[in-house]
């Protein structure tokens, strides 16, 4: 059984009310994306990013913007379909003691009408489609796609984003090349792919990306990989780098 709470160092997240919990992968992702935003790592094929306006879409719990927030002086909202879910990010949210400005919309991402673009849109939506469902329809909404599919998704990222604004998104490694030539026929541009490895002896599961829309300026997207786990069950280096200012015993 999940705990009902997830410590981190400068926020708690309690879980208890969402489907979808904090889990190892999606800490990872909020982190690499943080390092980005936070001006840790270069944002590459663009021009220096002013960062005022985030948009987390289907946030959950919220992990994903309070991780952003510690890294970033930028204003965030976070919209989130399941009613229960959203109270408890609200909670989560309004719990911390980041100066950011913070605000849940409990509403459906397709047709909300955000009424400004934001800088850096950031995603872990739902993974599966036309796949077996639980009988949960909590889990249903946020582990499958029916309510979200990834043709909607960049259709709400381009008509939200900024330009020069980049967006994040977690996937399953099987839907690389998918989610790839979406992108492509969206307009849009890969800039960085990341390959996750659950450890160094395992296949890739996960790909974080992050991408930009099209401005007709040619470059390679730049591609990485990285474990989690190291040969002696211990987190490995660049793990640990991205995520030393989360964890609690890091």
């Amino acid at each position: 059984m999940s705990n009902s709470f997830f410590r981190f160092k400068q926020f708690i997240i309690h879980q208890d009310k969402c489907a979808m919990k904090v889990t190892t992968d999606a800490c990872l992702f909020g982190a690499w994306a943080a390092n980005i935003t936070g001006g840790q790592e270069s944002i590459a094929d663009s021009k220096q990013l002013s960062i005022k306006n985030i948009l987390d879409i289907g946030c959950g719990t919220g992990v994903l913007s309070l991780m952003l927030a510690q890294k970033t002086d930028a204003d965030i909202d976070a919209i989130e379909i399941d009613d229960e879910a959203a109270a408890q990010a609200m909670e989560n949210e309004e719990a911390c003691s980041f100066r950011n400005s913070l605000k849940v919309i409990n509403d459906d991402a397709r047709n909300y009408r955000f009424g400004k673009k934001y800088d850096v849109i950031i995603s872990n939506p739902p993974f599966y489609e036309n796949e077996l469902k639980s009988l949960s329809s909590k889990k249903n909404t946020a582990h499958h796609s029916k309510e979200l599919v990834l043709e909607d998704l960049l259709t709400i990222i381009k008509q939200n984003l900024s330009n020069p604004g980049v967006f994040f998104l977690l996937l399953p490694f099987k839907r690389e090349d998918e989610i790839k030539a979406l992108i492509d026929e969206a307009g849009m541009k890969l800039l960085k792919l990341i390959l996750v490895r659950q450890s160094v002896n395992h296949h890739y599961f996960r790909i974080m990306l992050m991408g930009k829309i099209n401005d007709d300026e040619y470059s390679e997207t730049e591609f990485d990989e990285l474990s989690i786990w190291g040969q002696r069950q211990q987190y490995t280096e660049e793990f640990t780098r991205l995520l030393r200012d989360y964890y609690l015993y890091l």
